[in-house]
């Protein structure tokens, strides 16, 4: 099974289907983790705040795959945004994985109220420039944070990893991803089990349709809007389930009629709202 990886703006590829573990607890990130190796994942999607760094290091290095077959992701804390101490973050969390580098490091939230995630990207680009991340992006950033950090720097985000799934689209933000040349990350992809999902009608017709079950309908329309995707499972049943959707493809229409699960109101929100997460 082969995974489509995605041109970054930087120069670098991604997988554009990987593996989350956030709320995977500390000791079963090894055993989860190693499982989803096994189903073909390459692309592991962590975070200092999910304290299962060392778990998914583990299973790395017990996996055996080299290292250059893997696209291993982690996350800046917002308590760690100011001064220098994202270097010394980089660095703990580079430690416990196991790693000379990651292949993307992200700012976890802009935290507004702190007054530092522009210093925390200024920081990203030094420790990419470092080579102790290959790839530098964000997490959860409006446009008006987006605006400010390349006013400010010059750089664009590689990825903006933010909560998207149908009811919940974030038009404004894709929109200002596809005219920068930023990929966007969908965390929450299947709307956390929050809402009724597999049942709205053009979920469950599509997948009566394809013969798949409504959660690979779901991916499959991440991906063919073109993106970043993680399914989080710890039951390797699932983890399969999730990556098998290389072989059927929605029509116009079916990804139409998803589109249309927004209610573009904002109610479709299921996570914390950035300018109040601090």
């Amino acid at each position: 099974m082969t995974v489509p990886r995605i041109a970054l703006n930087d120069g670098h590829d991604i997988p554009q289907l990987g593996f989350g573990v956030f709320k995977v607890p500390a000791d079963e990130a090894e055993q989860a983790v190693t499982a989803a190796l096994e189903a073909g994942y390459r692309h592991i999607d962590t975070a200092a705040i999910y304290g299962n760094e060392e778990g998914v290091g583990a299973a790395i290095r017990k996996s055996g795959i080299p290292r250059d077959e893997l696209f291993i992701t982690t996350k800046l804390w917002n308590d760690r945004q100011g001064g220098e101490a994202p270097k010394a973050a980089i660095t703990e969390s580079l430690s416990k994985l196991g790693l000379d580098y990651v292949d993307l490091y992200l700012t976890h939230w802009p935290a507004p109220a702190n007054g530092q995630y522009v210093n925390a990207w200024q920081k990203l680009i030094e420790i990419r420039d470092a080579g102790l991340a290959r790839s530098i992006g964000v997490s959860n950033h409006l446009v008006e944070h987006l605006d400010r950090l390349v006013e400010e720097t010059g750089v664009v985000p590689a990825v903006n990893q933010i909560e998207l799934h149908p009811a919940y689209q974030q038009r404004e933000i894709t929109e200002w991803a596809a005219e920068n040349g930023m990929h966007i990350e969908s965390w929450g992809p299947l709307g956390q089990g929050k809402y009724d999902l597999f049942q709205e009608k053009p979920v469950a017709e599509a997948a009566a349709a394809h013969g798949k079950t409504p959660a690979q309908v779901v991916i499959r329309w991440h991906l063919q809007k073109g993106f970043i995707v993680f399914p989080k499972s710890v039951r390797p049943e699932r983890m399969v389930e999730n990556i098998s959707v290389f072989d059927f493809e929605l029509t116009d229409a079916e990804v139409a009629e998803i589109d249309a699960l927004d209610p573009l109101d904002g109610s479709g929100r299921v996570g914390a709202h950035p300018t109040e997460l601090n």
